[in-house]
């Protein structure tokens, strides 16, 4: 296991670039997927909020009514 991944070097102190799991401990790091995180041993899995941006551009906004002209 390469676990350069999980840690770097700032100065003289050690970062960790990985979440810990809450039910785990510090000793079992999250692994990062694009919409959650998610534990290998526990199977705890943390969903990542979606940015609202992203959520009222996919929506469309309502046509608004009309009425229709008679003849």
């Amino acid at each position: 296991m390469d676990s350069s991944k999980y840690y770097k070097i700032e100065g003289d102190k050690l970062v960790r670039t990985h979440r810990a799991c809450p039910k785990c401990g510090p000793s079992f790091f999250l692994a990062n997927h694009y919409d959650r995180w998610s534990c290998g041993k526990c199977g705890n899995t943390i969903f990542k909020r979606k940015s609202p941006a992203k959520t009222k551009a996919a929506r469309r906004t309502p046509r608004k009514r009309t009425k229709s002209k008679e003849s």
